[in-house]
């Protein structure tokens, strides 16, 4: 009796533990299936320091920059060699260099016609003298001549009337003929003056179109005036807006290259008017260069345009901008003009806040809300925000530490 007794007891036991082990595992199914981890990604607040910024894009430029361009005073010349953009330069290296086989021509017939013009000099004043001498000679027979007749003249006492008379009318043929020799003697100087005058202006013309093909043949070859690095300027031609390349035509005038000056570095860049007043001069920033991905640079805020330009290459209605000149406080031998640039400007900082990721806030029936996991689902819940910076909403009313929201809504399916 007592051994069935004590069968009966170890089979109660058993039995006691297996429905307690049931239990347990009944129990943990139970607030596992309470208690589950969200399946959309989600974020976890916590209080720490909000920061205001604002972002703009922007442009490396140069504030003292050389100017390369192409001859002003000859037509349209072909370019047969040209630095790379972005190539680095010594004083005196060539940047661009024309084709010359048209000013040479036009040198070697300008010098032409320079000497032809200085052997008429010659040969205008050597027929010039040759004319004066006879001239002379004739002016100098003339008044031999007249000083003859007058000597007869005076003899008219001794002589017959008749012969009286034809003494004097000598006299006068001789004044006639010393006047009309005086007259061609003038009269051939002045000739040969305006003869040699010509020849002069002729060649004086011929001198200045050879010296300006002179010059213009100098100019050819352009070499950079100093040390720095190409920026070949983009401009319109052929249909597109590009830089000139070797083969191409540039026509007089036209802006080949820059050689920006490293030294006077800056930002360039455009704010709106509703977040101009937000900045002042020497507010410090952080700029990044898309070009230069591994190094951030700080600046300051150098300047702020007062009057405001209208921003057509952005979508209707059409922005209304400020210019931003934003000084570099670093030197890197990396740094080129024409450089995009990203800038960000600190404008205010909140600490211990609660903020929240931009995509974590939603907009339903006119209200901010945001999806809160209470363990096993998401509950919709109104939230108040503040302000909006970058990619962060700093939140006033509505969450607390610890919550996890969701950085998607869970109401829509996939």
């Amino acid at each position: 009796m007592s051994r069935l007794r004590r069968i009966f007891a170890g089979h109660r036991n058993i039995a006691i533990a297996a429905l307690i082990l049931a239990c347990s595992a009944g129990l943990f199914g139970w607030v596992r299936s309470v208690k589950r981890d969200p399946t959309e990604p989600v974020f976890q607040v916590q209080r720490s320091e909000f920061l205001d910024v604002l972002q703009f894009r922007g442009e490396l430029k140069a504030a003292r920059t050389v100017s390369i361009s192409a001859p002003s005073d000859i037509g349209n010349v072909q370019i047969v060699k040209i630095a790379a953009d972005g190539s680095a330069v010594k004083k005196g290296e060539v940047v661009v260099e024309f084709d010359p086989s048209k000013t040479k021509s036009e040198l070697d017939q300008d010098r032409s016609v320079l000497k032809s013009a200085d052997a008429q000099i010659k040969q205008g004043q050597a027929e010039g003298k040759l004319t004066e001498e006879k001239d002379t000679t004739a002016v100098l027979k003339a008044r031999y001549d007249l000083e003859a007749a007058k000597l007869d003249a005076s003899k008219s006492e001794i002589l017959s009337e008749i012969e009286g008379a034809e003494a004097r009318l000598k006299v006068k043929d001789a004044e006639q003929t010393l006047r009309e020799a005086e007259e061609t003697l003038k009269s051939d100087r002045a000739k040969t003056e305006a003869t040699v005058a010509a020849y002069r202006s002729a060649s004086a013309k011929a001198k200045f179109d050879a010296d300006r093909a002179a010059h213009s043949l100098d100019r050819m070859v352009v070499t950079a005036p100093a040390d720095g690095t190409i920026r070949l300027v983009p401009v319109w031609h052929d249909g597109a807006e590009t830089p000139f390349k070797a083969g191409d035509r540039a026509w007089p005038g036209s802006e080949i290259a820059e050689l920006p000056d490293a030294t006077s570095l800056h930002i360039v860049a455009h704010v709106d008017e509703t977040e101009r007043g937000r900045l002042t001069v020497a507010q410090p920033a952080t700029v990044q260069l898309d070009a230069i991905p591994d190094r951030q640079f700080t600046g300051k805020i150098q300047r702020i345009g007062t009057i405001a330009s209208m921003d057509f290459s952005a979508g209707w209605p059409f922005p209304r901008n400020f210019d931003l000149q934003v000084a570099i406080d670093q030197t890197d031998p990396r740094l080129r003009a024409g450089m995009n640039v990203q800038v960000t400007v600190i404008v205010e900082r909140v600490p211990n806040a609660i903020s929240i990721p931009a995509q974590a806030s939603f907009m339903k029936s006119g209200r901010t809300v945001a999806y809160v996991w209470d363990g096993s689902k998401f509950s919709e819940r109104t939230i108040q925000i503040d302000r909006r910076s970058r990619d962060r909403c700093l939140v006033s009313n509505g969450l607390e530490p610890g919550d996890r929201v969701a950085l998607k809504d869970p109401l829509v399916k996939e």
